[in-house]
């Protein structure tokens, strides 16, 4: 009864499970193939671009998330703290593939579920479908809010948007791997002017820059 507990209370800390009654956590904690996953700091997880045929449950650690561009040219570094679900809303549609990869940054223990017991905890259980639903919705609501956004008015704004687009979760600690011609590029400004909006926000402790890198402690200060 303890394991099932413990279980239990692993469980909820997750969108998925929340909402689900004390009855159908024991059925899923007592029938479901459940992984238990200890990995060592510095470990890697998934690769960007891997199959994503798991949901990885974070239930205690924390872990580094690198999202690439397209062309390799640069990339985002983010760091994800327990509880925290590695990208689920991979596991259907037209591309299977994590858009990220993972690695551990401190010891890690995970709550691994294959996808076929996914597809039968969809089947079985009413209010996991819904939670599954509602993440789904949810990703495609901000996806599609971002893209009918006004254009930002000033270069300041844009290049916010740019940082906080980029990001997995707009919040908490990013580090930026991209030349400021590249963010002149993307932006359609020249990179004199947006060097000087960088150094401007630097001087106000948004962020720290460095050749080829942008640190900025706290993303969400730069949408105040």
């Amino acid at each position: 009864m303890g394991y099932e507990l413990s279980i239990y209370d692993q469980l909820l800390q997750f969108p998925l499970f929340q909402g689900m009654s004390h009855a159908d956590l024991m059925e899923v904690a007592g029938h479901t193939k459940l992984g238990f996953l200890k990995m060592h700091a510095q470990k890697k997880i998934v690769d960007g671009g891997d199959q994503c045929d798991s949901l990885y449950l974070l239930t205690d650690g924390q872990v580094t998330a690198v999202t690439k561009s397209a062309d390799g040219a640069y990339s985002v570094v983010e760091s994800l703290h327990a509880p925290a679900m590695l990208q689920p809303e991979r596991l259907f549609g037209m591309n299977t593939r994590y858009t990220s990869g993972f690695t551990t940054l401190t010891d890690c223990n995970f709550i691994v579920i294959d996808k076929q017991e996914v597809v039968l905890l969809l089947e079985t259980q009413l209010v996991f479908r819904l939670n599954m639903l509602n993440v789904m919705a949810t990703k495609t609501w901000r996806t599609e809010q971002q893209l009918w956004r006004s254009l930002p008015a000033t270069l300041r704004e844009r290049v916010t948007r740019f940082l906080v687009q980029h990001t997995l979760y707009p919040a908490g600690e990013k580090t930026f791997y991209i030349l400021m011609q590249r963010i002149a590029d993307e932006l359609n400004a020249s990179r004199l002017d947006v060097s000087r909006c960088l150094n401007t926000m630097q001087a106000e402790g948004l962020l720290t820059l460095s050749r080829g890198r942008i640190v900025v402690p706290m993303l969400e200060r730069l949408l105040m």
